[in-house]
Formats: C-alpha cells, structure tokens, sequence
C-alpha cells in the first residue's frame, strides 16, 4: 500500500528517465518530509514538466532526498519520460487507490495476464474475479501473497452458473505481480478483476 499525505509538491532539476533528487517545496506546498512521507515510504508520485507527465510508484528515501521511479502510465507511451531539469514531483492518489478495478480479455487458451499490480504496493492481496463470455459466468476469489521474488496464489471460492470459464495463477514480470488467466475454451471471455491490498 502506498503513502498518501496532503499538499506535497517540490522541484526537481534532475534530467533523464532515472531516480529524481527532490529540490525544494513549491511555493504553499509542503516538502515530502514535512508532510509525513518516512524514509524508505513508497508513495504514489506525479511528475509534470511542460506538456510531459508521468505517473508512478516510488520509494523516498531521505538522505540525499531521492525518489525511484517505477512507472504506472505516462504521456510517453507509459514509459518514463525524459526529464529536462524543471519538473516538479507530488504525491497523489489515483484511481487504482480508490477503485482497484483493472479488466482484461481472453480469447484463446493461452494463459494471458488480465491484471498487474505493483509489487512495491503490497505483499499481498485479496482478488475477486468475474469472467464473462456473453453467455455463462463465473465468479472467483483468490488470496495472493508474494515476497518480491515469487508470488503464490490459492483460490477460495468460485461460483458458476454453468462451468468454470477459466483457471488462474500469478507471477512476477519486472516490478509487477501479475494476474493470469487460462480460459477453458477459445472464446472471447472478458475479466473484471477487484482486488484489495494488504502492506507489511
């Protein structure tokens, strides 16, 4: 889970796609120190500069004053943008704070990610699926935990109003634990997935 405080806005002139070094609070804003963020806090941060933009997760760690970058979405293909020495950095909360809701779509029997979440947020996470294919449906719950290597899942419970649709499993690609899915059949089956997050 990550740390949202109010009113934290600072300067950075750091330049490139790497790990910002924070400047100074900008003006009726508050330092990321002095609104609450600890060393070593994983926060939910937006960088803007010009037109560019950049949404992310990232850990802060106090001295020297750094905040990582890992990247949820950008205006730079969701990819970290370029930096050119005068952006500024705040923490805010986005949708995935409040909804959590991600959807994905299957339409063969290959296993295919239908959801990601960073691995730096959580260790681990209650997931509720429902898979529809526009004729039956099923709903799935699964318990996730992971310890930034290997991520394991158990399902607890599943309701169908015929067959199961699908079976699933989860893993670990880059920064992010990632929810599988292998339908049972070569239909267009979409995924709603709902999942709460548990930190340390």
């Amino acid at each position: 889970m990550v740390t949202l405080v109010n009113r934290a806005k600072m300067s950075t002139s750091t330049t490139g796609t790497g790990t910002i070094t924070l400047g100074t609070a900008e003006d009726g804003y508050q330092s990321f120190a002095d609104a609450g963020v600890s060393d070593g806090d994983v926060v939910r941060y937006v960088i803007e500069e010009d037109n560019n933009w950049e949404i992310g997760t990232g850990t802060y760690t106090a001295s020297g004053t750094t905040l990582t970058r890992s990247v949820i979405e950008s205006s730079n293909s969701d990819a970290a943008i370029t930096l050119a020495g005068a952006a500024v950095v705040f923490v805010s909360a986005t949708v995935e704070d409040f909804t959590n809701f991600q959807t994905g779509t299957t339409s063969s029997t290959t296993e295919t990610a239908i959801a990601s979440y960073a691995k730096a947020d959580f260790v681990g996470l209650e997931v509720t699926v429902v898979a529809d294919d526009a004729t039956e449906r099923t709903i799935t719950k699964l318990l996730v935990v992971h310890d930034g290597t290997t991520a394991v899942a158990t399902q607890y419970g599943e309701v169908n109003t015929d067959t199961a649709l699908a079976t699933y499993d989860v893993d670990i690609s880059s920064n992010n634990v990632r929810l599988l899915a292998t339908a049972a059949a070569a239909t267009s089956t979409t995924y709603t997935v709902k999942a709460v997050t548990f930190d340390a």
